[in-house]
């Protein structure tokens, strides 16, 4: 039960929208407790603050969040800095957008990829989609430090704790996608990102 800090993040160390979640607080550098939820053993408190008993969940007070988007866009209005969406309302909606992109074309195939009921040739063929669409879009990530962002936003932190699964998903890129390539090097180096990291996220790689 998280009763010694105001702020509680349920999480699972090996899920990528969890670590989303605790990537967005590290960037943030807000003060939360991490509580590691076994799925197999569900924690009482989360069963009384979220009705599906999902994670991730985040309490604050007396509010509970249980939807990875709504976390993060809460935790982005409630820790105003540094700023991981733009100021401008065209620019955030782009920024919204890329990340509905991501949550759709790569997001769905890790799930796919991940899900054990997935059949073998199913999975190698998300596979084979996810290598490729990243390989084809790494060139994008040549003409800016961050995913097509001077600054670092909430796209970036939701696309690199995907990135960072890729070995465990049995996905290795080519040289062609050298941009990305560096790209992951770099970001996966930033302090916030491995202060994200779960002990059993770092096993990964």
């Amino acid at each position: 039960m998280a009763a010694t800090n105001r702020l509680a993040c349920y999480s699972d160390p090996a899920d990528h929208y969890s670590h989303r979640v605790r990537y967005v607080l590290a960037e943030k550098g807000v003060s939360v407790e991490i509580i590691d939820v076994d799925s197999a053993h569900c924690p009482v408190r989360l069963t009384e603050v979220n009705p599906y008993a999902s994670v991730p969940t985040l309490v604050d007070r007396d509010l509970a969040l249980y939807e990875p988007s709504v976390i993060t866009e809460y935790v982005e209005e409630r820790y105003p800095h540094p700023p991981l969406l733009p100021v401008y309302p065209v620019a955030r909606a782009n920024t919204r957008l890329l990340i509905h992109r991501v949550q759709r074309d790569w997001c769905a195939l890790v799930d796919r990829i991940g899900d054990r009921r997935t059949a073998d040739a199913a999975r190698a063929q998300a596979q084979k989609e996810l290598r490729e669409s990243l390989t084809g879009v790494s060139p994008v990530f040549a003409e800016k430090p961050f995913f097509m962002s001077d600054d670092i936003s909430l796209v970036d932190c939701c696309l690199l704790p995907i990135l960072w699964r890729l070995p465990k998903l049995g996905i290795d890129l080519p040289r062609a996608a050298k941009p990305l390539l560096d790209y992951m090097e770099i970001n996966f180096a930033r302090e916030a990102f491995q202060v994200s990291l779960s002990a059993v996220e770092r096993g990964m790689r």
